[in-house]
């Protein structure tokens, strides 16, 4: 949303989708599990009076036009994509099928994953987590507003130091808030490490392939 107070920044899109075009010239085969927090947060509703179930699918639907706004973004930098959905909406986007998601894959297009798992209760976080293990990913990269696992708040601590490595199960022991502790549990059964990277840097994806740059990794 960049400096909005709601809703989709045409250029932070394009920033991203120009993020994401340098990991298509490395020749990597990509999926995108997106959120919709810009839009609503399913988690808040409660506090506005919806039903707690009824908020996460209202969620869900921010996700499926983020998904749509990504895919337009990526489709007008020539990059050939699908959009897939957990909940089912064939007028604009195919639903999740795991082997379509994966010959698409194949075919080296982008399959960009909305509404997340289907299911209230259940973050993106927990999607992207879903989805990797399901599609046998070898990394997740959790695209962020920070760069990485700090030992303290580094807004409110100026000098705090960024955590380069930790363990699936530190995260989970110290309960840190980086991202949800259910894809951590279920990454660590996976065995597939996940790197904290921020989005808004420019390059922050391609420098995490490389081994560069600012990020953690969990693992």
């Amino acid at each position: 949303m960049g400096n909005q107070k709601y809703g989709i920044d045409s250029d932070v899109l394009s920033s991203y989708a120009k993020d994401i075009k340098s990991i298509v010239d490395k020749e990597c085969q990509i999926a995108i599990v997106i959120g919709g927090g810009n839009i609503y947060r399913g988690i808040q509703s409660e506090k506005s009076g919806f039903d707690r179930v009824q908020g996460d699918h209202m969620g869900m639907l921010a996700t499926i036009i983020n998904g749509m706004a990504l895919q337009s973004a990526l489709e007008s930098l020539n990059i050939e994509t699908r959009l897939q959905t957990a909940i089912r909406m064939e007028q604009i986007a195919e639903p999740y099928i795991r082997r379509r998601a994966i010959r698409h894959l194949e075919r080296n297009r982008i399959v960009i994953f909305a509404a997340g798992t289907g299911n209230p209760f259940f973050s993106t976080d927990t999607a992207a987590a879903l989805r990797a293990s399901e599609l046998d990913c070898e990394l997740i990269i959790k695209a962020t507003k920070v760069n990485g696992i700090y030992n303290k708040d580094p807004i409110i601590f100026k000098h705090a130091k960024l955590i380069k490595n930790i363990s699936y199960n530190d995260v989970i022991k110290k309960s840190l808030k980086v991202m949800d502790l259910t894809a951590i549990s279920l990454a660590k059964d996976t065995n597939i490490p996940i790197y904290i990277t921020n989005i808004f840097k420019k390059n922050s994806l391609i420098n995490v392939l490389n081994r560069k740059g600012s990020y953690s990794k969990i693992s």
